[in-house]
């Protein structure tokens, strides 16, 4: 099999070639034909995440070590499977959920692998979709969803399932609700889908990058604002009824200084983004004003089923997503990490 790894932290991918692997227990392979590329990977490649406060929380840490195939958006045909999988759908397509836990612990058996403390990560501790073939730990984690552009379903393994997990921490939101989106790039321009897809109208989305205002309004942003801008604080406190909630896709101290100055009495603050860095709040300030803070990371098998539904039954519409050659992955990370990628990149792989 092929595969593009990391070999070294902060450096480009590396092609490497090694023997197809062979499914035992209750795995299940899957040639890939798609695998979306995320922005976490950039901090993944880099080898560690900024913790704020001159921290850095390292790949090492997390019993990661070179040669790391990346990848946590696969999609492919089910081509094998172990004797202990059971029933698999050999020869057909599906979309991997990639948050797999250690498959024992309370959460694992509560269905919520993401929470799992001892993770075993499709593209993170496990070998991940940055390569022809993956194996998948168990076929629960294969979700059917035919019907959806194959080269559009692979980002809700991720993309999806993150936003529409992070916005549901938002509800309840009234219809006349203004909720704020931080960050138009492939998770914000998700977020905005996603909300819209639910029904609702009254969102704004703010980045740094005017260019990708055309496509959050495209998605069903209602308002557009330049998070950097001394004036938008104001605009967003001013509009009619307050900010009830702000999803963060970006993570930067800057951006949450935005968001929770916006939020009116009661709002709700979901942190997702992953930039990195630290925030201070008033404790009397935080109680008086009624708010909520919460982080919230990726999601669950049911979440996933759940977006899948969304983007089958055409509500939740598509983003843009440009397709590259599996070749190209290492310039779409850097690409990524500069913020001059509209929408979201999925990798092909021949």
């Amino acid at each position: 099999m092929q595969s593009y790894d990391v070999t070294e932290w902060g450096k480009p991918l590396q092609k490497a070639i090694r023997e197809t692997p062979s499914p035992t227990g209750t795995e299940v392979l899957v040639k890939l034909k798609y695998c979306g590329v995320c922005h976490s990977d950039v901090h993944i490649r880099d080898g560690y995440f900024d913790m704020g406060g001159g921290k850095k929380f390292q790949m090492s840490d997390r019993g990661m070590k070179p040669p790391v195939t990346m990848g946590h958006e696969p999609y492919g045909t089910v081509i094998a499977a172990g004797p202990d999988a059971g029933s698999v759908p050999i020869g057909e397509d599906r979309l991997v959920y990639p948050w797999t836990g250690c498959g024992n612990c309370a959460r694992c058996l509560e269905g919520a692998d993401n929470l799992c403390p001892t993770p075993r990560y499709i593209g993170i501790q496990r070998s991940g979709g940055y390569a022809d073939h993956v194996l998948v730990p168990h076929p629960r984690y294969l979700i059917d969803a035919s019907g959806v552009a194959p080269s559009f379903a692979p980002i809700l393994a991720c993309s999806g399932l993150t936003t529409y997990s992070a916005v549901n921490k938002l509800r309840p939101f009234g219809a006349d609700d203004w909720i704020v989106v931080m960050g138009a790039g492939g998770l914000g321009l998700m977020a905005v889908a996603m909300l819209n897809a639910m029904g609702h109208k009254r969102i704004v989305a703010c980045d740094i990058d005017a260019s990708k205002f055309a496509a959050a309004r495209a998605a069903g942003a209602a308002e557009t604002f330049n998070a950097a801008a001394a004036d938008t604080p104001a605009k967003l406190q001013a509009l009619p009824g307050g900010v009830a909630g702000a999803v963060d896709l970006v993570g930067a101290t800057q951006t949450a200084q935005v968001a929770l100055g916006a939020l009116r009495k009661g709002g709700r603050y979901v942190l997702v983004g992953l930039y990195g860095g630290e925030i201070t709040l008033s404790m009397v300030g935080t109680i008086q004003r009624a708010l909520t803070v919460q982080g919230s990371y990726v999601g669950n098998v049911q979440e996933l089923r759940e977006v899948v539904a969304l983007a089958k039954s055409g509500r939740l519409k598509p983003i843009p997503v440009e397709i590259r050659p599996m070749s190209e992955i290492s310039r779409t990370l850097d690409e990524l990490k500069a913020g001059t990628v509209i929408g979201r990149v999925v990798a092909e792989i021949a």
